[in-house]
C-alpha cells in the first residue's frame, strides 16, 4: 500500500451531503472514492444496533478504506465518512465507545477533514435519527475533530455553492490555487 496517498474526508452530522458530496468530488478528482460501510450495514439490521454493530461497523469502514488505499493509483482519495462516525454514535446512542476504536483513532488520521455544515434542509432517511438536533451534533463534530488536532474547514452553501466551496478547500490543500 502506497503511504503517501492522501486521505480526505468528508463528514458531519446527518443530512449534510456527505455522500452526494464525496461522489462527487471523487468524480471531478478522478480519484478513488470509500463509500460509507455504515449505511449497508445497517441497511440489513433488523434489531437495534449494539456496541458489537458498532464495532463491526468500524471493522467495515477500516477494511473498505483500506482495500481502497491498496488498489488506488490516486494521490489521494475521497472517504465518505470516516470512524470517527463510529465513536459520535456509539457514545450517544449506548453511552460508550468500543475500545478499539478508541485506539485506533490516533493511529490513522486523514490528511483534510471538510466538515459539512447544516445550512441543508433535512432529508427524511430511514437510517437517520436526529432531525432535531443537528446543531447538537454539529457542536459534538468540531470537539471530537478539535480533539485530534485535525486539519478541516467547514463546508457551507447550497448546491453548486457548497461543491464549488469544497473545491477551493480541497485545491488551497493540494496547493492547486
Amino acid at each position: 500500500m502506497n503511504k503517501n496517498i492522501k486521505k480526505i474526508a468528508i463528514v458531519g452530522p446527518e443530512s449534510t451531503g456527505k455522500s452526494t458530496l464525496s461522489q462527487l468530488l471523487a468524480k471531478h478528482y478522478k480519484v478513488s472514492w470509500v463509500p460509507e460501510y455504515a449505511r449497508y450495514y445497517c441497511e440489513n439490521l433488523v434489531t437495534d444496533y449494539t456496541l458489537q454493530d458498532e464495532a463491526n461497523m468500524f471493522y467495515g469502514q477500516v477494511a473498505l478504506e483500506d482495500a481502497i488505499l491498496s488498489v488506488t493509483e490516486s494521490d489521494f482519495i475521497i472517504c465518505d465518512t470516516t470512524f470517527v462516525t463510529v465513536k459520535i454514535w456509539s457514545d450517544e446512542v449506548l453511552g460508550k465507545t468500543p475500545q478499539e476504536v478508541l485506539d485506533t483513532l490516533p493511529k490513522r488520521p486523514y490528511d483534510l477533514y471538510l466538515l459539512m455544515d447544516i445550512d441543508l434542509p433535512w432529508q427524511d432517511d430511514p437510517l437517520r435519527d436526529f432531525p432535531n438536533q443537528r446543531e447538537y451534533f454539529m457542536e459534538i463534530w468540531h470537539k471530537e475533530l478539535q480533539a485530534l488536532d485535525a486539519n478541516y474547514i467547514v463546508i457551507s452553501g447550497q448546491g453548486d455553492e457548497r461543491v464549488a466551496n469544497a473545491k477551493k478547500a480541497i485545491d488551497d490543500f493540494l496547493g492547486k490555487s
